[in-house]
């Protein structure tokens, strides 16, 4: 498979991310190695989370099934889009940026990405290995510390840097995305098993994903106990220091405060109307009624993802599939109507 420079099609694309795949699922010393250096330089990417990260990727986002339907949704060809994307990536979580990378890429744009700091080594690595396999893909994905001159962008941040986004990028089609977190609504009927998923919407990564659950809403009269034993798979996280920093700095607040919590060791409860909440805590709400509370999330911007209820299903909330676009912004169509 050669590209040259003025064409890669459709195709020749898929079966670089085919291989893309590959190498990520292999044990090569080298790609452990740049594993270890993500987990030494952030100490929130963790070994554990930084595989379950790429696990994700392999099985939601690089199967090749997948990716030529998604291409056959959106009537995707061999035509190459030609625009130069600018894309702001966050670092909350690893490789949060790749579904980003991986629309500008299929759709047969040009990218230019600015890293988090906080996550600048794993997708850097991923791309000089294709442009090593692909050397003319060299003009097709390149970094960047700032961003000027494209086309279009795509950034993700916090509401303070979405100001400065809109800012900077406002003259231009532009896709800004904001602080984001998602919920779960409880019925108090939910099985162990269901339970023990919802623990993990709450705590994988941390709980410092937007599709991290960071509320729930509960029946008046719940009962937490149950609950509360089934967070306890992640007692392990009292051992992580700089998540214990954070218990133990919430703890303190709550108790100068005089806040009711309800805890576990290793995670605080705390009755709050807002969705977002800090690291190690994890706010709740008692509703009459669970259809309104659906109700009234619906335009709710401030949500990402909703699980029980019929809408995403516990244990759900961390695996994305391709059509699943941060902030509800079709990301797709974006790119294909430039």
């Amino acid at each position: 498979m050669q590209f040259n420079n003025n064409s890669m099609n459709l195709q020749n694309r898929i079966d670089i991310l085919q291989r893309l795949q590959k190498y990520l699922s292999t044990a090569e010393d080298e790609w452990q190695l740049i594993k270890q250096k993500a987990a030494a330089q952030n100490g929130w990417f963790t070994p554990e989370f930084i595989d379950l990260a790429v696990e994700n990727i392999c099985t939601q986002f690089l199967q090749e099934s997948k990716l030529h339907e998604w291409a056959m949704h959106y009537h995707l060809d061999d035509n190459v889009g030609g625009k130069n994307i600018g894309i702001v990536m966050a670092g909350n979580i690893p490789m949060v940026g790749f579904h980003d990378f991986l629309c500008v890429f299929i759709s047969g744009h040009k990218q230019t990405i600015k890293l988090s700091s906080k996550d600048d080594v794993l997708l850097k690595h991923l791309v000089n290995k294709i442009t090593e396999w692909e050397p003319a893909l060299k003009q097709h994905i390149q970094f960047a510390d700032t961003l000027k001159g494209c086309d279009a962008y795509i950034a993700t941040g916090s509401n303070n840097s979405a100001r400065y986004f809109d800012y900077y990028f406002s003259k231009y089609p532009n896709i800004i995305r904001r602080n984001r977190s998602s919920v779960a609504i409880l019925t108090g009927n939910e099985t162990e098993e269901e339970l023990s998923k919802l623990a993990d919407d709450v705590h994988l990564y941390f709980g410092l994903g937007c599709r991290n659950v960071t509320k729930i809403f509960v029946p008046e009269g719940y009962d937490f106990v149950p609950l509360l034993k089934s967070f306890e798979k992640y007692a392990y996280f009292a051992d992580h220091h700089k998540y214990k920093n954070n218990y133990d700095y919430q703890l303190s607040l709550a108790l100068l405060n005089n806040v009711f919590y309800m805890t576990n060791g290793s995670i605080l409860l705390m009755e709050s109307d807002s969705v977002f909440s800090a690291i190690a805590v994890l706010h709740y709400s008692f509703y009459p009624s669970a259809k309104k509370i659906k109700e009234g999330l619906q335009n709710n911007e401030d949500i990402q993802c909703v699980c029980g209820a019929g809408e995403t299903s516990f244990g759900k909330s961390q695996t994305p599939s391709l059509m699943d676009y941060a902030d509800g912004a079709d990301s797709m169509q974006f790119l294909l109507t430039l």
